[in-house]
C-alpha cells in the first residue's frame, strides 16, 4: 500500500476543537533520533548557532511556520502560555519555512519575528532543509523531541496547546533523571525605537486627521494630516482585552468609521488576536467590546449562521447597510449589525481556497482587506484574499442572490508580479476604491501598489519598492499608504500606471505520482486519548474533494460523509494538477453520555499530483499526524 508521507508543501493544516481538552495521541514506534537543525542562520540567539546536542536534557518543541499563515500565527499565541509555564525545561524553536518568495527575504523574516513577538530562537530555513529532514507536510507542524534527542510526537494544525502540556508533563515524569533545568538559549533582540511599529490599517476621520492601527504597539494612533504628528493614542499599549478609557488591544488591524447615527460609538476595530470587534467613541477614546469573547472560534459556522466567538478578524467595511468583517482565521466574510450586536456568516464555507459562486459555496483564503465601490444596488465589496494572492468581489444581485467572483488570481499556489490581463499578485492585504471606479491594491509581498481596471480587466502598477504595504486609502488626488515594515504612512499621487512583469511563481513542493483511473482515497483518523467517534446520530465525518483543473477528476468530486472514497483520475485529461481534499470529523469525550463535549477536527490539503502509468492507485492522508 502506498502511503503519502512525503513533503506536500503548499497546503494548510487546521485542527479545530471546541474545547481545550485535547491530548496528542502518541503511538509507540521505533524511536527515531531527531535530525540536526540546519538553515541559513539563527535569530533570537544573540548571533549563536544552536545544535540539538547542546539542547540535550531539554524538551524541545519545533514549530514549523511561515509568517503569511494565519494558522501559524494562532499557534504562536497558543504556545505563549506553554513557554511561560515550562520555561526552565522546555525550549521552543521556530523553524521558519517560507511559502512565498518574499518570505525567504532575510529582512522580512527578521521583521516577522519582531512583528509577532516571537520570544524563542528561530531557525531561518529558506531552502526548507530542516522542513524536509522532518518530513513536515503542513503549515503549521509541531514536533516534540525528548531530553535524550528522540522524536516522540508530530502533529499538524492548531489547537494542540492542552495536549502538548500533558505530553510535557509525561516526558518530565519519564525523563526526570536526565532533564536539565535552567534558562534556555533565547536572547532578546534590541528594543525598537520607531513611533509606529508595524502599522496595519488607516481611516480618515472627520476634521482631516487619520486613525491608524499601531498593530505591534497594541494601540490606535490619531495622526495629523502630515501623517507623522501624533494627536493622541488610544489604548495603554499593553496586550490584552480591556474596555474603558484605559483600554487594551491585541494586534488591532482593520478600522471603519460608521455612518453617523448608527451607534453610540464612532469607529469599529478588528482586534485580530483578541478575536473581537471593538467600538471606539472618538469624543473621549472610550472603548467597548462589540463582539467576540477573546477566545478563538473553532467551530465550523455555515453562511447565515451565528456564533459568540470570532476567529482573527482582519478588516472591516460598510456594505449593504451593515459592517462586513474579513474573518481571516476561518476564511470567511461575516457581518455585524451595530443596532443589535448580532454577527453572522455572510460568505465562505471555512474551506481554504479559491472558488467562486454563491456565498454559501465560495472558498476564501485569509481575506485581509475590504473596500466598497458604487452605491445602492450597484455597490460592490472588494476583497484582498491574501493566501490566494487574489482580488475578489462580492456583488448583491437581487435576481440570483449574492455571488463571489475573482478579478485577479488563480489559486493558493500561484503568485507573482505581472501586469496586464494575466496579472499576478503576491499576498495582498489591502484594497481601496479609486474615484474612476478602478481598485487600488496593497500588493504586500511585492512591495507595490497595483491598480485593477474592471472595464479592461487589466492590472497596472502605481508604486514599487515599498516595504510591505498593508493598506491604501484615497485622500483627494493622493493615496495614503500604510508602509507596514517601514513603520510609517506616506502619500503618493494617483498617477498613470506603468507596466510590470517581474515573473510568475508557484509554491515549491514536490508532486505526488498517481496512476490515472480509479484512486482509493483514505483518511486516517484516530481520536485523541479519552475521545471516540460518536455514531449515535449518524456518521460524524465529512470529506470534500475537488481538483484544479476540475477536468483532472473524472469522478468522485463533491462533499459526502465518510473518510474513504473512490476517485477516478481522468486518463484523457491533464497529466498534472492539484488535488484538493478537505476532511472534518467530530469526536466526543468518553463517558459523557448524551451531554459529552464534542470536538471538531479539520484539515485541508492541496496536493500537487502527476498522472503516471504504473504509479500507486492509493492515497492515504492523516487527519492528525503522529510519530
Amino acid at each position: 500500500m502506498h502511503k503519502t508521507v512525503g513533503k506536500l508543501r503548499g497546503w494548510r493544516g487546521r485542527n479545530n476543537s471546541s474545547s481545550p481538552a485535547l491530548t496528542p495521541h502518541v503511538t509507540t514506534r521505533i524511536r527515531v533520533r531527531a535530525p540536526e537543525l540546519k538553515g541559513r542562520r539563527w535569530l533570537n540567539t544573540g548571533g549563536r548557532e544552536l545544535s540539538l546536542a547542546e539542547l540535550r536534557g531539554k524538551i524541545v518543541l519545533l514549530d514549523f511556520w511561515t509568517f503569511c499563515c494565519v494558522n501559524c500565527l494562532h499557534v504562536l499565541d497558543e504556545l505563549r502560555e506553554l513557554e511561560e509555564r515550562f520555561a526552565d525545561v522546555l525550549v521552543v524553536v521556530g523553524v521558519h519555512s517560507p511559502k512565498f518568495v518574499h518570505e525567504a527575504d532575510p529582512a522580512a523574516v527578521e521583521a516577522a519575528v519582531e512583528r509577532y513577538a516571537v520570544h524563542h530562537p528561530v531557525l531561518d530555513d529558506p531552502e526548507l532543509t530542516t522542513w524536509d529532514a522532518y518530513a513536515a507536510r503542513a503549515w503549521p507542524t509541531l514536533v516534540v523531541i525528548d531530553p535524550r534527542g528522540y522524536v516522540v510526537a508530530q502533529m499538524s494544525g492548531e489547537g494542540h496547546a492542552h495536549g502538548l502540556s500533558v505530553l510535557v508533563e509525561e516526558l518530565l515524569a519519564e525523563h526526570g533523571d536526565t532533564v536539565r533545568r535552567g534558562d534556555g538559549p533565547y536572547v532578546a533582540p534590541p528594543e525598537p525605537t520607531t513611533s509606529l511599529r508595524f502599522p496595519g490599517k488607516v481611516v480618515a476621520l472627520p476634521g482631516g486627521t487619520f486613525l491608524v492601527s499601531d498593530t505591534a504597539h497594541h494601540q490606535l494612533v490619531e495622526l495629523e494630516a502630515d501623517l507623522a504628528t501624533e494627536r493622541r493614542r488610544i489604548g495603554t499599549g499593553e496586550r490584552g482585552l480591556v474596555d474603558g478609557a484605559a483600554a487594551r488591544f491585541a494586534e488591532p488591524q482593520g478600522l471603519l468609521v460608521l455612518p453617523a447615527g448608527r451607534a453610540d460609538y464612532d469607529v469599529v476595530v478588528a482586534d485580530s488576536v483578541n478575536h473581537a470587534l471593538r467600538g471606539v467613541r472618538l469624543a473621549d477614546g472610550h472603548v467597548t467590546t462589540l463582539a467576540g469573547t477573546g477566545t478563538q472560534l473553532r467551530e465550523r459556522v455555515e453562511p447565515g449562521g451565528t456564533a459568540a466567538e470570532l476567529s482573527t478578524p482582519w478588516d472591516v467595511a460598510w456594505w449593504g447597510g451593515r459592517v462586513v468583517v474579513a474573518m481571516a482565521g476561518s476564511h470567511q466574510l461575516w457581518t455585524f449589525d451595530p443596532a443589535t450586536g448580532a454577527v453572522a456568516v455572510l460568505a465562505g464555507t471555512t474551506n481554504e481556497g479559491l472558488r467562486d459562486g454563491p456565498v454559501a459555496d465560495a472558498f476564501f483564503a485569509q481575506p485581509s482587506g475590504l473596500a466598497t465601490s458604487g452605491d445602492g444596488a450597484n455597490e460592490v465589496l472588494w476583497i484582498a484574499d491574501s493566501e490566494t494572492s487574489a482580488l475578489r468581489s462580492l456583488e448583491a444581485a437581487p435576481a440570483v442572490g449574492a455571488a463571489v467572483t475573482t478579478a485577479v488570481g488563480t489559486g493558493l499556489f500561484d503568485f507573482g508580479f505581472v501586469d496586464g490581463t494575466d496579472a499576478l499578485l503576491q499576498h495582498p492585504l489591502g484594497v481601496a476604491a479609486l474615484p474612476d471606479g478602478s481598485v487600488a491594491i496593497a500588493d504586500t509581498y511585492n512591495g507595490a501598489v497595483r491598480r485593477y481596471d474592471p472595464q479592461r480587466r487589466t492590472v497596472s502598477t502605481l508604486a514599487r519598492d515599498l516595504r510591505e504595504p498593508s493598506d491604501v486609502l484615497v485622500d483627494g488626488n493622493t493615496l495614503v499608504i500604510v508602509e507596514s515594515a517601514a513603520h510609517r504612512l506616506l502619500r503618493i499621487p494617483i498617477p498613470a500606471s506603468t507596466q510590470v512583469s517581474a515573473g510568475a511563481h508557484q509554491v515549491r513542493r514536490p508532486r505526488t505520482d498517481l496512476a490515472p483511473g480509479p484512486l482509493e482515497l483514505r483518511i486516517a483518523f484516530t481520536p485523541p486519548t479519552g475521545q471516540h467517534l460518536d455514531t449515535r446520530f449518524g456518521d460524524p465525518t465529512s470529506l470534500t474533494v475537488a481538483a484544479e483543473p476540475p477536468s483532472l477528476l473524472a469522478a468522485g468530486a463533491g462533499t459526502a460523509q465518510g473518510l474513504t472514497r473512490t476517485l477516478v483520475l481522468a486518463a484523457d485529461g491533464p497529466t498534472e494538477g492539484v488535488l484538493q481534499v478537505s476532511v472534518a470529523a467530530a469526536a466526543c469525550d468518553e463517558g459523557g453520555g448524551t451531554f459529552a463535549a464534542c470536538h471538531r477536527y479539520q484539515q485541508d490539503w492541496g496536493i500537487p499530483v502527476r498522472l503516471v502509468d504504473g504509479a500507486p492507485a492509493e492515497l492515504e492522508l492523516d487527519l492528525r499526524a503522529v510519530t
